[in-house]
């Protein structure tokens, strides 16, 4: 068992009402003479259409929850990225908290951390290992377990736990195997599951596209390379070289280049009768049902995300890990995120957004939206990097990927007619 205990400011982030009730009059205005002059109101924030609804269906919360969740995890982003980059070798992971997202917990193996964890607004939780002393422990195990069943389906770091987890239909025969590769046990949890992910081929997710005359998958995000516009999505879809049409059967693009086990993602050109966009689609109807892409920040563990795809539509839930490796019957593919939303056949290269910043493309998963299910995505940033790419903000700019956190992204609509 790891040792940790966790230190938090009282109820410093405790959320009992919505941010976006009004105060007291007294507390907006200020005294002119003999006059009272009230404050200008600050305009309560906007989300993106279809984000709080889609998130009380499948979270199954009130709409004033989701809209305090929304708010706090856009407050407490900040305070997580600072202090990860304060603790360096010392960070043991974040996430995270409660129904509305109302706490942040960032874990430190160092306890003299915890009086600036708890100044800048989260609560403090000592853990044995760093995130980086994590990370080879799982490589490891990627490269030494064999396949599923006796090597689990699914790894990865729980930053809750402290530990690397492995998924495995047979724990005793899978625990066997890492005590006789010389893993210490105490930094490993093996836990039973039948799960067994498969990437969503044929499918679609945002808007369809095809791949000859049967093969149908989804549109992520809009790129450009150079002056060449496409879009990015799951490497399992199609090969380099192969021919793609649109959501009208009119000719689209090819893909240029597929990454197909290993990691799962690819990038198609389009030609010029097709317009990128700067949205991805939330299930609705028409063309005013999107939700605006304005950058690439990675949304902390725990915070809520949204999936677009052709066969269920717009759903929602919340990031469980990073970092996972998932064993497809096709192969091994890692640096995947898991997250607690359904997907189904038809899901698959769609996009997945945190309010309005992109965080990936469907690639697989297990389960279903009727049952539920766990969704597993490949980072954009992962594909921004491999193929050199950029992705286009709403605002017209185009960071790249090694500028950091806010490079936007769009997605392709269908051609003009």
């Amino acid at each position: 068992m790891s040792r940790r205990h966790a230190v938090t400011a009282g109820c410093v982030l405790a959320i009992t009402a919505l941010t976006l009730t009004a105060a007291p009059v007294a507390a907006q205005s200020r005294t002119t003479g003999l006059q009272v002059v009230p404050l200008p109101r600050k305009p309560p924030p906007r989300f993106p259409p279809g984000v709080v609804e889609a998130l009380q269906r499948d979270l199954k919360i009130t709409a004033e929850q989701a809209q305090a969740r929304l708010l706090n995890e856009a407050r407490l982003a900040p305070i997580e990225a600072r202090l990860r980059s304060r603790l360096g070798a010392h960070f043991g992971g974040s996430w995270f908290a409660g129904t509305i997202a109302q706490t942040l917990v960032v874990a430190t193996t160092d306890p003299a951390d915890l009086p600036q964890i708890i100044a800048a607004g989260a609560q403090g939780e000592v853990v044995r290992r760093s995130y980086a002393e994590l990370v080879p422990i799982k490589r490891k195990l990627d490269q030494a377990l064999p396949a599923p069943p006796r090597g689990g389906s699914v790894r990865y770091i729980d930053v809750k736990i402290n530990k690397v987890v492995v998924l495995s239909p047979v724990p005793a025969e899978t625990e066997k195997i890492i005590k006789a590769i010389g893993v210490d046990m105490t930094s490993v949890a093996v836990i039973f599951s039948t799960e067994r992910p498969q990437p969503f081929g044929d499918v679609r997710g945002g808007d369809p596209y095809y791949i000859g005359a049967t093969v149908r998958c989804s549109i992520g995000f809009s790129v450009t390379r150079g002056n060449q516009n496409g879009f990015v999505s799951a490497g399992h879809c199609g090969k380099a070289g192969e021919i793609t049409t649109g959501v009208n059967r009119a000719a689209l693009g090819a893909f240029q280049r597929s990454t197909f086990p290993v990691g799962d993602y690819a990038w198609v050109a389009v030609n010029a009768n097709w317009t990128p966009r700067p949205v991805v689609r939330d299930g609705g109807s028409g063309n005013r049902d999107t939700v605006p892409v304005s950058g690439f920040r990675s949304a902390v563990e725990g915070a809520s995300v949204c999936r677009s795809g052709s066969t269920t539509g717009w759903r929602c839930g919340i990031i469980l890990q990073r970092d996972t490796s998932v064993i497809y019957p096709q192969g091994a593919v890692s640096g995947l995120t898991r997250a607690k939303v359904c997907a189904e056949l038809g899901d698959s290269g769609g996009s997945f957004i945190s309010v309005d910043q992109a965080q990936g493309v469907t690639s697989g998963g297990s389960g279903d939206c009727t049952s539920g299910g766990v969704t597993y995505f490949q980072p954009i940033n992962k594909i921004l990097t491999a193929y050199g790419l950029t992705l286009v903000t709403v605002a017209g700019d185009s960071p790249s990927p090694s500028a950091g956190a806010t490079a936007p992204v769009l997605r392709t609509s269908s051609p003009a007619r």
